[in-house]
């Protein structure tokens, strides 16, 4: 994401009866406040504010936008505004909750509910830092939550569009959220004086390249599984406009053999096809595989080597006269079998 190289607005500025409280997250599309409403309850507010379009300095409120950008500045605005008014109409526990948008200082605001937490993305770093890795039992459960809360995005019409661990929440109890939709998200196209989607290259899928389009449900789907495989290795799979010409992926998936279930490797693997109409085509399908009681992880081929060396081999010769002697029983005949 591109560089805020705006001002945010300053600390205890009172606009629309919110009181500003500090910046808490920028990006080259808007800026989020923490901020305390009428009552005192905590909220959070992104301000629309596309650093590529607009310009604000120290002290001033309103951006100045040069004429030759305001035809694209205008089109982003109207489609912040009806993204808000839409996700205003959406009450589920794993979508953020959008309680109120404005206009104001010539652009718009979105309110929405205060959480205590921090994202997906940090929870990755972490135990990366700590040498480990996030468990099976965690993807599984965090992303059949996600699922659900993107189903009902996806019943409303809308589509995420920007899925990735740094716009999955999760709160103080675990339970995620998903942030900062993309239907809004918007950059200038250097061919032509018109919007095209931003995307996060690794998690965006190959259509969003596309200048034809074809987005749908399955756009979100190759977000989810590159989403899932930031979880398991660390960082987002190859760009998929690099999986075109040379596809590097198929080596990943066998590293990942023993670390993880083949079940939920096959999962991953079947949401990032860049074929779309290859992938799951619905989240329900998706969600049914995830929540199916996958078998125990295998520990890994290093350390099952590890056991078979320390016993000197005696496991393999154990192994080789069973299965010598269950031979000799089948030719003899079904009636010596035990």
């Amino acid at each position: 994401m591109a560089a805020q190289n705006n001002a945010p607005l300053p600390d205890g500025l009172e606009i629309a009866g919110y009181r500003i409280v500090k910046k808490i997250a920028s990006g080259g599309f808007s800026i989020v406040y923490l901020a305390y409403d009428p009552d005192g309850v905590a909220v959070a507010i992104k301000e629309y504010l596309p650093s590529s379009l607009a310009l604000r300095q120290p002290g001033e409120l309103a951006p100045t936008v040069p004429r030759a950008n305001l035809p694209v500045f205008r089109i982003g605005l109207k489609c912040f505004f009806e993204e808000g008014r839409a996700l205003a109409r959406i009450s589920h526990p794993n979508v953020v909750s959008v309680l109120n948008f404005f206009r104001a200082h010539d652009t718009v605001y979105m309110v929405m509910a205060y959480e205590s937490g921090h994202s997906l993305q940090e929870h990755i770093q972490r135990q990366r830092a700590k040498g480990g890795k996030v468990g099976e039992a965690f993807i599984r459960t965090i992303f059949i939550q996600v699922l659900k809360g993107l189903r009902e995005v996806h019943a409303n019409k809308l589509l995420h569009l920007d899925l990735k661990p740094a716009n999955i929440y999760l709160r103080t109890d675990g339970t995620p959220m998903l942030l900062d939709f993309g239907a809004a998200r918007q950059t200038v196209n250097n061919d032509m004086p018109t919007l095209a989607p931003m995307y996060t290259p690794g998690f965006a899928p190959p259509e969003l390249y596309a200048k034809t389009g074809g987005l749908g449900p399955w756009s979100d789907v190759y977000s989810i599984g590159a989403s899932m495989f930031a979880c398991m290795v660390g960082s987002p799979p190859q760009p998929a406009d690099q999986r075109k010409t040379g596809d590097k992926m198929a080596a990943h998936f066998d590293q990942l053999a023993g670390a993880y279930t083949p079940e939920l490797v096959r999962l991953v693997s079947w949401c990032l096809m860049v074929d779309p109409l290859a992938r799951p085509q619905s989240l329900f399908a998706l969600q049914k595989v995830l929540q199916a009681a996958p078998p125990e992880t295998p520990a890994p081929a290093p350390a099952r080597r590890g056991i078979i060396d320390k016993l000197g081999g005696g496991l393999r010769g154990l192994v080789g006269r069973l299965g010598g002697a269950a031979r000799r029983k089948a030719k003899a005949g079904p009636d010596t079998l035990v």
